[in-house]
């Protein structure tokens, strides 16, 4: 990139390539500096920022509280030039124990809670630093890690903390930058230590061994994992996935075989409040058949109880509902993206970020050395010189009360250096005695030894392992399963059976009547109507479809383009006013109506056919459409339009086809084949019109035709029967001149 130029300079450039620069500017600062974690230390600038800055007011877990408002003072003051509501927020995450798996500011007042509420204003509330911080911090003041000028240029911060803790792993991160983002779950600070120790000791082990000790995230909310192990190992082995989590509840009875649900822990990052809200919107849209009422019994612990609608409801049943409806089950994704040690973004498999932890540690652990190293040399520089003085005491005194210039004197007589015999001018005289003199000699000793063993760990880098495994044995201890804040929450459960929920289960089940008009509005009524004596259609329509129909149940619409659509009943309007029109629920072409609607019932046949006389069987299964659009079944000739759709009776064994030349045949239903689609074989031949009714039934029955008031039956059907495609004989005296069967 090119230098900006000064202030007040107009350079001529393309408008591309000006706003590329700057956008690129942007986007690196976006990705380095807010919203990508370090893969070290697993914190964000403003996160680090805000624990140095914490440090500075001597806010240990051992001191006194100070309020949020000077903290956060100070931070956008000495290190981050942002607004004080986005410091704050960031402030608040990191002490609220439901939101980080192990907090890192101890907070006093409101700091919200797991309904979603907000936290109190920063001038109520006060705030320090809890242990896991201070181990993120130690070792900050021995040159461990490397400091940088802040935005003003007058203080020194961090660019990145020593990190004794694990904290990327086990407190995750989330954001988003510039053409990229980040999402990283919360895990076990033991397990992790663990995984540490092993990937100590052994560099190259593999992601399966690695996910035996981290066998997946540990959420603060608890909750049941139930992701399968094999997605668990590929989502650690790629850095991107997701988890299935679901909420931990229990059966409590009540007695007399009445039981209601509890549910006890939340998924992560889900709003208690928003959860309950959707399960009471669910319920008023009938929904959630199998329950009857939930009650929010929390205190501090969460307790969400679920009264089921009846004794013989499985539990398994209704949370199962409830799991595939509602937040009691998320996934949560995984996508390890974060910036190396060189400050490049980039995804990182388990084992890259457990390796990159380590080798942090590994130069923290090397400068701290060399950091204590060059301390101890310049104290036994020191010491030597006062050693001199006590070996020459009468000539040092000499030399300090009769030279104008005892300090080059000194360093001439007895060959000292500077900083030497600045130490011996600067000794006091109750230094002079022996055992002063017999300490100093100890105190050399032991740092000499100090300092041998410094090189000698310097020198040998397995050693240095040996210490960093040291340190990961202390930070489990510390931190670990056998303290109250180390136990896991999230259950490791089994990847979940499948559980097939019945339709009935899904919504209420209960009786409506259909009512469908001559112009194409429909809608729903409660209950089976025997009298329809005042159902209401609008000005100039009348009623054309009456069915009756549970709520669970579909419908099937055929349409003169030959497509079948399906709705179903939960999704039609309620019986007040006149309905909708049905092509607003269907994408029923212009120009096309209707040609007949059913009620789905499965197993049956369908005998479609064309006005030109073609048709054939389709199995009523196979015409479900899964979209809006439908499904074409029935293919049409050039100007050509779908007639009829008839269900095939029980039992029926012939096809009885009437055209509009008023020709009736009768042939066995055996005779038209069944298929998925086409066009179909012909039915009955006709030399002018078309097809004007079909109707199957059987034989020994007889044919019925409804005659005004009264219905007529034919079971002498001789001068009738023929072969599929024959032309036909008119129909028995008596037939409807309206030229159909009802």
């Amino acid at each position: 990139m090119t230098q900006p130029s000064p202030a007040g300079e107009i350079q001529d450039k393309p408008l591309a390539e000006a706003l590329g620069e700057r956008y690129l500017s942007y986007a690196l600062s976006t990705i380095i500096s807010r919203s990508l974690p370090d893969v070290r230390d697993g914190l964000k600038p403003v996160h680090r920022r805000l624990l140095f800055a914490m440090r500075q007011l001597r806010l240990d877990p051992s001191s006194g509280f100070k309020k949020c408002a000077r903290v956060v003072g100070d931070v956008i003051g000495k290190f981050h030039p942002h607004g004080e509501t986005a410091v704050y927020d960031a402030m608040v995450r990191l002490a609220q124990d439901f939101a980080v798996r192990y907090p890192l500011v101890d907070g006093q007042g409101n700091f919200g809670n797991i309904d979603g509420d907000n936290a109190a204003a920063m001038r109520y509330t006060e705030a320090r630093l809890t242990e896991v911080a201070l181990a993120l911090l130690e070792g900050i003041d021995e040159d461990a890690v490397d400091f940088r000028d802040t935005y003003d240029g007058e203080e020194e911060e961090p660019v990145v903390l020593p990190a004794r803790f694990p904290n990327l792993l086990a407190n995750g991160a989330s954001g988003i930058a510039v053409g990229m983002a980040t999402n990283i779950p919360p895990h076990n600070a033991g397990e992790l230590c663990d995984a540490l120790i092993h990937l100590n000791k052994t560099p190259n082990a593999t992601i399966e061994k690695l996910v035996s000790f981290v066998p997946g995230p540990d959420f603060p909310t608890g909750g049941v994992l139930v992701e399968p192990r094999d997605s668990v190992i590929e989502a650690y082995r790629t850095g991107r996935g997701s988890f299935r989590l679901r909420a931990r509840w229990e059966v409590e009875s009540l007695g007399r075989g009445t039981y209601q649900i509890v549910v006890t822990e939340m998924p992560y990052q889900v709003p208690k409040s928003r959860l309950i809200e959707r399960i009471a919107e669910l319920l008023g849209a009938r929904k959630l058949p199998l329950l009857a009422d939930i009650r929010d019994e929390s205190t501090e612990e969460v307790r969400l109880v679920l009264e089921p609608k009846s004794r013989t409801v499985e539990p398994e049943l209704l949370m199962e509902q409830l799991f595939r409806q509602t937040d009691l089950e998320v996934r949560f994704g995984l996508n390890m993206n974060v910036l190396d040690a060189q400050n490049t973004p980039g995804v990182m498999s388990l084992r890259d970020v457990l390796s990159a932890f380590l080798a942090h540690r590994m130069v923290v652990l090397e400068r701290r050395s060399r950091h204590r190293l060059a301390k101890i040399d310049r104290r036994l520089e020191i010491l030597g010189g006062l050693l001199v003085a006590y070996l020459n005491l009468d000539e040092v005194i000499r030399i300090i009360r009769e030279e104008d210039e005892p300090k080059s004197v000194l360093m001439a007589t007895f060959d000292l250096t500077d900083l030497q015999a600045e130490a011996i001018l600067n000794m006091r005289l109750r230094h002079l005695r022996r055992l002063e003199e017999e300490g100093i000699r100890r105190e050399n000793d032991e740092l000499t030894a100090e300092r041998a063993d410094l090189q000698d760990l310097l020198a040998d880098e397995e050693r240095r392992r040996r210490v960093i495994g040291g340190e990961l044995a202390e930070t489990r201890r510390q931190f670990g399963p056998a303290t109250e804040l180390g136990r896991r929450r999230t259950e490791i459960g089994d990847a979940p059976t499948a559980v097939v929920v019945p339709l009935e289960a899904m919504i209420e089940r209960e009786p409506i009547t259909v009512l469908c008009s001559e112009k194409g509005w429909i809608r729903a009524v409660k209950g089976h109507l025997a009298e329809l004596g005042d159902v209401r259609y609008k000005e100039g329509d009348r009623g054309r479809f009456v069915l009756h129909a549970q709520t669970t149940d579909k419908l099937l619409v055929f349409a003169t383009n030959g497509r079948f659509y399906t709705l179903g009943c939960d999704k039609l309007p309620g019986g007040r006013g006149h309905g909708e029109p049905l092509r607003l629920m269907i994408d029923l072409a212009n120009g096309h109506d209707l040609v007949n609607l059913l009620v789905h019932t499965g197993g049956r046949k369908l005998l479609v056919a064309s006005e030109g006389g073609r048709g054939f069987l389709v199995e009523e299964d196979e015409v479900i459409a899964q979209t809006r659009a439908g499904k074409q079944v029935l293919n049409l000739g050039k100007g050509e339009e779908a007639a009829l759709c008839h269900p095939v009776g029980e039992g029926a064994d012939h096809v009885a086809v009437l055209g509009r030349n008023r020709k009736l045949l009768v042939f066995p239903i055996e005779e038209i084949p069944t298929m998925t689609r086409g066009r179909g074989v012909i039915l009955q031949r006709y030399r002018d019109g078309g097809l004007a009714d079909l109707k199957t039934f059987v034989l020994a029955d007889g044919l019925s035709w409804q005659a005004g008031s009264r219905t007529r039956t034919e079971t002498n059907l001789t001068s009738w029967l023929g072969r599929r495609a024959q032309a036909g004989r008119l129909p028995p005296g008596g037939f409807p001149r309206a030229n159909r069967f009802t």
